[in-house]
């Protein structure tokens, strides 16, 4: 129970924060293309469209938490 529970929580702390850095990294590092809406700026529309984004970073980024969190597992493991 307790592996279990170090798993889980190294995990989501993990998971947690990739997910928040690679949205800080994103933002940072957008830049508008102010260009195009310049033209158009008589036809632009008020309303707001979402964008279906990909699963595959999301995944990407739970992989990489979970394997981390295997290893940090077995280096807590070792230590008891």
């Amino acid at each position: 129970m307790k592996k279990y529970l170090i798993f889980t929580i190294s995990f989501l702390l993990l998971f947690t924060f990739l997910q928040i850095s690679s949205g800080l990294f994103l933002t940072a590092t957008y830049t508008p293309d102010f260009s195009e809406s310049l033209g158009m700026s008589n036809t632009l529309s008020q309303e707001v469209i979402f964008v279906q984004s990909s699963p595959i970073p999301t995944l990407i980024i739970a992989v990489l938490s979970a394997i981390s969190a295997y290893f940090i597992l077995n280096k807590v493991a070792k230590k008891n």
